[in-house]
């Protein structure tokens, strides 16, 4: 009883520090978080006059492309999510800021060690000598010939805690957190961004094809045509530069068609790469027929798009990591305070190790506080405030970026939709023409050269409408993006 009564006393300043310590243990020296504030407009300003699509909820429904109805849309941008390079490394970024979460949590933990260790020393020939014993009991460096050897085994079991009293390392922990939480913003932005360049670069494509539709349909005609003139101006009713021009529209229809045809390649092999295959892993069949569909994409109010965009998100994350790196900058300025505790039997023989009565312990409480370090500390709070201060401008400098963004679209959507009917107006009214002229210069009233520029203005007509429906489809890919797609933040 008297040991126990020792040992109590011995331990009591140590025991009344720890107590201490697990009292301050919630203190936090860093400031309390607070989202920042950004401009958030009552309502968009180019929504006016357009509605809508209804369901209001429909890209919070399962991948968004499936709007535009084409199945091989569908199967391309499902295979972004499994098989695209850049959303495969900012999945393992997310992984390893989660990671780096589990390694600062494992800081607030007490950590325990064992070690043990065994000697052989000895002497020889008057004088003294040591040798070490590896596990097989082999004697390493030395002999013990001519002279006393004495084997020393020891086993100790030793743990060291760090107490976070100034709430230092919960602040590394909740800054590890934002982080992860901003590597996952960052890994829904990757994926939406790769995800919209699919479908954009694979709507570009379609519209191709049906371009080419139309000129393979008009150099039909002109090869046609050019035979009729060569057989008229054979035959004298025609002069030769109405043969000449023929040739020369020929041409040119199909010089355009060979355009056509890289900027197909091109695209084709830019979707390849986007789902992570050779450009000669994947070849996408001509769809002449190509059906034009554009849907009409869901726009909420605009607080939604706060919660909706994922590059905000990470903002507003990296926003509260700088917070906290604050905090752990202040905590500079108080005492590190240590416990250290140790339990060890050492003895000549293995097989003592494990008796009671060879036991030793010890408990340690250390503090350590900078005195001077001519403004290092200060100077390291005010850089983290400095750091904080970025994070909001550029948080504020996103949420502006982003109205803007679905401003444009909204703006592009709905000019658009009035430029395709004036498009296809004009598309109309220049097949019209067209005829006219081709009857005209059949019945020997015009020069063919107006009939050449009818002819073009026609076809010109038919491919801006083409290029009108087309751009107000990747304008809707557009429009999804800005507004972050189906992507939900928690």
């Amino acid at each position: 009883m008297r040991t126990i009564s020792f040992l109590s006393a011995s331990l009591r300043p140590s025991l009344i520090a720890l107590a201490a310590a697990a009292a301050l243990a919630g203190c936090a020296v860093g400031p309390a978080y607070q989202r920042p504030t950004a401009p958030e407009p009552a309502a968009w300003k180019e929504l006016q006059g357009w509605v809508p699509a209804a369901p209001a909820d429909a890209l919070e429904r399962g991948p968004w492309w499936t709007l535009f109805g084409d199945p091989q849309l569908n199967e391309l941008a499902a295979s972004v999510e499994v098989s695209n390079q850049n959303v495969a490394a900012a999945v393992a970024a997310y992984t390893q800021a989660r990671a780096l979460v589990t390694e600062q949590r494992a800081s607030l933990f007490p950590s325990l060690t064992l070690n043990g260790s065994g000697t052989r020393s000895g002497t020889r020939g008057g004088g003294s000598g040591n040798a070490t014993v590896d596990a097989n009991g082999n004697i390493i460096g030395g002999s013990s010939e001519g002279g006393s050897v004495r084997n020393a085994y020891r086993l100790s079991l030793g743990t060291s805690w760090e107490p976070d009293v100034w709430g230092r390392l919960r602040a590394g922990v909740t800054a590890a957190s934002a982080s992860a939480q901003a590597s996952a913003a960052d890994l829904a932005s990757a994926r939406l961004s790769a995800q919209g360049e699919v479908a954009s670069d694979y709507l570009q494509l379609r519209a191709i094809d049906a371009q080419r539709a139309l000129l393979a349909t008009t150099i039909e005609g002109y090869q046609r045509e050019l035979r009729i003139l060569q057989n008229r101006y054979n035959v004298g009713i025609i002069p030769h530069s109405d043969v000449y021009q023929g040739e020369t529209q020929l041409a040119s229809a199909q010089s355009d068609d060979l355009s056509l045809a890289r900027q197909r390649a091109q695209l084709e092999h830019a979707i390849a790469v986007l789902v992570g295959k050779t450009p000669a892993d994947l070849a996408i069949a001509p769809m002449p027929n190509w059906q034009v569909t554009v849907p009409e994409v869901p726009v909420g109010v605009p607080s939604t798009l706060l919660q909706r965009r994922p590059d905000i998100a990470a903002a507003e994350r990296r926003v509260a990591a700088a917070n906290e790196q604050i905090g752990i900058a202040r905590s500079a300025y108080f005492p590190n305070i240590g416990l250290s505790a140790s339990l060890g039997t050492s003895s000549s023989k293995v097989s003592d190790l494990f008796n009671v009565s060879s036991a030793a312990w010890s408990f340690g409480l250390s503090a350590a506080q900078t005195l001077f370090d001519a403004g290092a500390t200060r100077a390291r709070v005010e850089g983290a405030r400095a750091a904080h201060e970025e994070a909001v401008a550029r948080y504020r400098q996103t949420v502006l970026d982003a109205f803007a963004d679905v401003e444009d679209q909204l703006a592009a959507t709905r000019v658009l939709s009035q430029q395709q009917d004036l498009q296809r107006r004009a598309s109309e009214a220049a097949d019209k023409v067209e005829q006219q002229v081709m009857n005209r210069y059949n019945a020997g009233q015009v020069s063919y050269t107006e009939v050449v520029q009818a002819q073009i203005t026609a076809l010109n007509a038919r491919r801006n409408l083409v290029t009108t429906q087309s751009t107000r489809q990747t304008t809707a890919v557009a429009l999804v993006q800005a507004l972050g797609g189906g992507w939900h933040a928690d």
